[in-house]
């Protein structure tokens, strides 16, 4: 059975979660179809514990409490969430004056609306494996992960981190008070992280709070039903050492693809979809890309910016699905129509 909507949202993290919000109020429903296992994009996936404090009138959330906010926002709308889904298929459907746009997923669901919103941050990702292991993954979720789901895994744990980037240094700056004991483990002494974080790591390293490990590179995996320890070689003397461990994290990055929308025949730039600025439209009309996937001048990939963006192109939307129609406008604050939308008002 095909599924109809106004708005078909490529992306469940917090652009494409605003996007429901700001559709809700305008009248617009909405489906949210996203590849990972959980809402919240990659701020649920990789960040969940890490502070934002960029958000207008929030000082100080983490990634995942700011997607709950968001959650909680867009309780009054009607939308669906689709998930372990990515699109596979999209297909232009000309029978009206204003054409409509067919999905299907991975899961052959379809889905058609007037309009699609790309909201894939930087597209789908996985995380960087070390090159030399083999099979890696055998200890996920028994002593081995890539990203930190909560903190609390790592109390008084002897943790390995493996890594050289933001993410390396962020943590072992983060899980120092909490773990038993942090190792950082890097195949030389220069970093590529926030220079002030390197500066609180380093700081880590002259107080005993953390030990640092280079140059040196993972040999092997330790452990049977669990991992138990590394083994790990000096880049120069090519010396081996086994260092026994409870967790393991490997923070290496993550490569970025762009998936399927690399074949929609939209504008692309640097690997993101080139928009206008005036609704964010792609070159593709009812076709719109907000947050960190679009490029235009003067872009920035903030969360904050992904939200004004999509707060225009939605004024489009309903241009698309309610043609020849002004779009309604009001203040939260006063218009008691918006009020009652919200459940805020009787």
């Amino acid at each position: 059975m095909i599924k109809e909507t106004d708005i078909i949202i490529v992306g469940a993290g917090p652009v494409g979660l605003f996007t429901v919000f700001e559709a809700g109020l305008l009248g617009l429903d909405c489906i949210l179809i996203d590849n990972l296992d959980k809402i919240g994009g990659q701020c649920s996936e990789l960040y969940p514990e890490k502070p934002i404090y960029d958000i207008p009138g929030v000082p100080n959330q983490t990634a995942q409490e700011h997607v709950n906010a968001l959650l909680e926002q867009i309780k009054p709308f009607n939308y669906e969430v689709f998930l372990n889904e990515r699109v596979e298929v999209l297909e232009e459907i000309n029978n009206d004056k204003i054409s409509s746009w067919k999905i299907v997923t991975s899961e052959k669901k379809e889905f058609v609306a007037k309009s699609i919103f790309i909201a894939a941050g930087a597209g789908s990702f996985e995380p960087r494996r070390p090159p030399n292991i083999l099979d890696p993954d055998k200890f996920v979720d028994k002593g081995v992960a890539y990203s930190v789901r909560s903190k609390e895994k790592y109390k008084d744990k002897n943790l390995l981190i493996f890594g050289g980037g933001d993410s390396a240094l962020d943590w072992t700056v983060e899980l120092a008070d909490i773990a038993k004991s942090v190792t950082l483990i890097h195949r030389r002494d220069e970093f590529r992280g926030a220079p002030n974080t390197e500066a609180k790591m380093r700081e880590l390293i002259k107080s005993g709070s953390v030990s640092l490990k280079t140059p040196y590179v993972i040999e092997d995996l330790i452990g049977t039903s669990h991992i138990t320890g590394a083994s790990v070689k000096n880049f120069e003397t090519k010396e081996i050492e086994e260092i026994p461990c409870d967790e393991i994290l490997f923070l290496f990055g993550l490569n970025k693809k762009l998936g399927p929308i690399a074949d929609w025949g939209i504008d692309m730039n640097n690997k993101k979809v080139s928009v206008d600025t005036e609704k964010f439209e792609t070159s593709t009309k009812g076709l719109f890309a907000v947050g960190d996937i679009n490029d235009y001048p003067g872009k920035l990939d903030l969360i904050l910016c992904g939200f004004h963006e999509t707060t225009l192109a939605v004024q489009e939307a309903y241009r698309r699905s309610y043609p020849g129609e002004r779009v309604p406008f009001g203040y939260t604050t006063s218009n008691t129509k918006l009020q009652r939308k919200l459940g805020v008002s009787d």
